[in-house]
């Protein structure tokens, strides 16, 4: 085995025998291999203009239409197995799923424009560098800055519902945190500011008022739109008003880690570490949250696959970024985390949940939706985190030569 460095050494230490273990690069080969396939399998389960939503209890896959918020995931996913193979099917399959999309550059009745584009078309955009692809970007990043809201200093996130008892007036969530990266490409592929200027006015606010003292959030955020007063502090989709939700937990600490990796600014990096060295300790031993930290089940509750798949990915950046003291704990948390997910527990077998690649995530346990099912989101986050592991310079590998 090669000499690690010296800061290095604890946290193998911390890790079970490292010649015991799997090597990264043959869990990345083996991982994507099965993504490659299941991903297929994915598409042969879909019907002319379908999007994948999750498989439920009974097997049985359940589809949405190109509106709902988590279109672009999938074609996301097929991007990056993509980049990882070099397949030319699988390239095909990702434009394929991608031009479905299209529409979305108009939408801007929902702030998810961002999602839908960025990991669809975004990826398609990077990795084949075709020009046809920026105008729906740049188009996307406009529909989502009208939803800024100037008083407020955030775009909004929630449309009223004639049929939603909560009644909000401005509703921001932190999920929005993720969105933001539409506007921020957007303003550099169209050297507009005004999109940056917006992405930076809503991380701040965020930052102000979803945050409390000791690095966790809110899920939601109400404002007077007139003033931009705080109205209300709620955690819709978790356990409390007071609790940490997992996965918005993740939604914080990736955008925030983001808004660093786009500007520069130290804020933004003070904030995405503030929020990791919340999480970090609070994670069980195998590093795949409780759904919510803070549910009274806990540890029998369940897990969110999503939330730590979106983690593992936040946290191999942020380490490429962090002070060398943080780095490594961190690179070191994100692979704690991907190791539990490509083990038999989470990964689907060959030909398993519809296509899906990961088993165990939780989308809305309170409203009683998607609980405990394979999600598109969470296969995406983990893919991501494995193409970002294996290139960070001062990675972990575990040689056994």
């Amino acid at each position: 085995m090669k000499r690690l460095s010296l800061l290095l050494l604890p946290l193998c230490a911390s890790l079970c025998s490292c010649t015991k273990e799997e090597a990264m690069e043959t869990l990345t080969d083996r991982v994507f291999d099965r993504a490659a396939e299941q991903l297929v399998l994915l598409d042969k389960n879909l019907e002319e203009g379908e999007c994948p939503r999750y498989a439920d209890a009974d097997g049985k896959l359940v589809t949405s239409d190109i509106w709902w918020w988590c279109s672009g995931f999938y074609p996301g996913s097929l991007w990056l197995v993509y980049e990882y193979t070099g397949n030319e099917d699988i390239r095909a399959l990702a434009e394929k799923h991608t031009v479905i999309l299209d529409t979305l550059q108009f939408r801007t009745n929902d702030h998810d424009v961002g999602f839908q584009l960025n990991c669809s078309y975004g990826n398609a955009l990077r990795l084949t560098g075709n020009q046809n692809y920026v105008g729906v970007l740049c188009n996307g990043a406009r529909s989502l800055a009208t939803r800024f809201n100037p008083a407020v200093g955030c775009t909004r996130s929630w449309d009223p519902a004639p049929d939603h008892i909560a009644a909000w007036k401005f509703p921001v969530i932190i999920d929005n945190m993720m969105n933001l990266e539409l506007l921020l490409k957007g303003a550099e592929l169209s050297e507009e500011d005004s999109l940056r200027q917006v992405a930076e006015s809503h991380a701040m606010t965020t930052m102000k008022n979803h945050y409390r003292s000791d690095g966790s959030c809110f899920h939601l955020v109400d404002y007077d739109p007139e003033t931009g007063a705080v109205l209300r502090q709620q955690t819709v989709q978790g356990f409390a008003d007071w609790s940490a939700w997992a996965r918005g937990q993740a939604w914080g600490l990736y955008g925030y880690t983001m808004m660093y990796q786009y500007t520069g600014k130290d804020v933004y990096l003070a904030q995405a570490e503030k929020i990791a060295d919340y999480l970090i300790p609070r994670l069980p031993e195998d590093g795949v949250p409780y759904w919510d930290f803070d549910s009274d089940l806990v540890p029998d509750d369940l897990r969110d696959v999503s939330a730590g798949a979106i983690m593992a990915s936040a946290l191999v950046r942020l380490s490429a970024y962090a002070p060398e003291e943080k780095a490594a704990g961190y690179l070191g948390t994100a692979e704690r985390i991907i190791r539990t997910l490509a083990s038999d527990e989470y990964l689907a077998q060959p030909g398993e949940q519809c296509g899906f690649l990961l088993k165990h995530s939780v989308g809305n346990k309170p409203g009683n939706v998607e609980v405990d099912v394979p999600l598109t989101y969470a296969d995406y986050y983990f893919l991501e985190a494995l193409l970002r592991y294996r290139e960070i310079p001062h990675k972990i590998y575990n040689d056994k030569n």
